[in-house]
């Protein structure tokens, strides 16, 4: 029988310290790009899995990517 593993789950400052990034920049993407939602709650605390980081990691390169850009 296979176990399946606990999964990681981290708040919105783990990832933020996961990414080196502000915590306010982590906040501006979850609160913006609504395809990126928590997999759970526990009390008011929003809890992110692996797909999410990864998507944030990606929103956060491509917001950096247009910023060197000038914007365009």
């Amino acid at each position: 029988m296979r176990i399946n593993p606990t999964p990681r789950l981290r708040t919105p400052g783990v990832l933020a310290e996961l990414l080196d990034v502000p915590l306010h920049r982590v906040d501006y993407v979850l609160r913006t790009r609504p395809h990126i939602r928590p997999v759970a709650l526990a009390g008011r605390l929003r809890l992110f899995d692996n797909d999410a980081l990864a998507m944030l990691r990606h929103e956060l390169n491509s917001m950096d990517a247009r910023r060197a850009e000038g914007g365009r």
